[in-house]
């Protein structure tokens, strides 16, 4: 049940045919992880925690440095130097005190991405590197939680879901992240955002649309993104998306299961 004071602060989502009050209540109902608190994971936080879903968790073992400000919106200028998830928790308290939320203040790794994914209904993706993103990917298929995964580079960016322990229509299983990309590109090639920089503007474009599609995925308007790469390039303001199908020779839900636990990633 929504209070009065949830019926009057969600009033512009309620009066959504596609969402309604029984569409707002599924996000009162829903929990969300967020694994990064940075460019990406700080615009979909304060979209999540807007729109009232009811849980929120973060993941993430970094402190707040002034470089940051330039696109990750939910810390400020006197945060500097605390720990991101703890001003994250402020921000959030602040703009929707009906959210609960959960500070992880660690980093993702084998021995607690089963624990954690698990206790969460869906996950996002706002990381930085490789590594990470094949873990909460193969995390997440082994725990049997939806992903919605996203990218940034300079002046682009990419979004994704992945519900790849799930069938589609003709009985077949969705593809993986793997599918997408089977290898990850080697170390060097692509640089860090503190060495090649990004568009801040970017970032908050990517995370809110993150926010959008968890929140699709919650109340079940609408065509998501599950086998569909939407690429974004800003510097000539062009979307394209760019379907993609299961690979039957990927490690996870292919022809020749292969990856059944965490451990390669150890």
């Amino acid at each position: 049940m929504l209070s009065a004071d949830e019926l009057e602060r969600y009033a512009r989502h309620i009066v959504l045919r596609e969402v309604g009050g029984p569409g707002q209540a599924a996000l009162k109902e829903a929990s969300v992880l967020v694994i990064g608190a940075g460019g990406l994971g700080a615009p979909a936080l304060m979209y999540l925690a807007a729109a009232g879903v009811g849980a929120l968790g973060v993941v993430d073992d970094d402190i707040v440095s002034l470089s940051n400000l330039q696109r990750q919106i939910i810390h400020t200028t006197p945060d500097i130097g605390r720990r991101k998830v703890d001003t994250a928790a402020e921000r959030i308290y602040a703009l929707n005190p009906h959210v609960q939320f959960a500070a992880h203040a660690t980093r993702l790794g084998v021995d607690n991405a089963m624990t954690l994914i698990g206790s969460y209904d869906l996950v996002l993706d706002g990381s930085d590197n490789f590594e990470t993103r094949y873990l909460v990917s193969d995390a997440c298929f082994l725990a049997g939680k939806p992903l919605i995964t996203a990218a940034l580079g300079q002046f682009d960016g990419s979004l994704t879901t992945i519900r790849a322990h799930e069938r589609n229509a003709s009985g077949e299983f969705n593809p993986t992240y793997r599918c997408l990309f089977p290898e990850p590109p080697p170390p060097g090639t692509v640089p860090a955002c503190a060495e090649a920089g990004v568009m801040g503007a970017l970032a908050g474009v990517l995370g809110s649309m993150m926010a959008l599609e968890a929140i699709r995925e919650i109340v079940g308007f609408g065509e998501g993104l599950v086998g569909r790469l939407l690429m974004v390039d800003a510097r000539a303001m062009r979307f394209e998306t760019l379907r993609y199908a299961r690979d039957p020779l990927n490690p996870l839900n292919g022809d020749a299961l292969v990856i059944t636990d965490l451990s390669a990633h150890r």
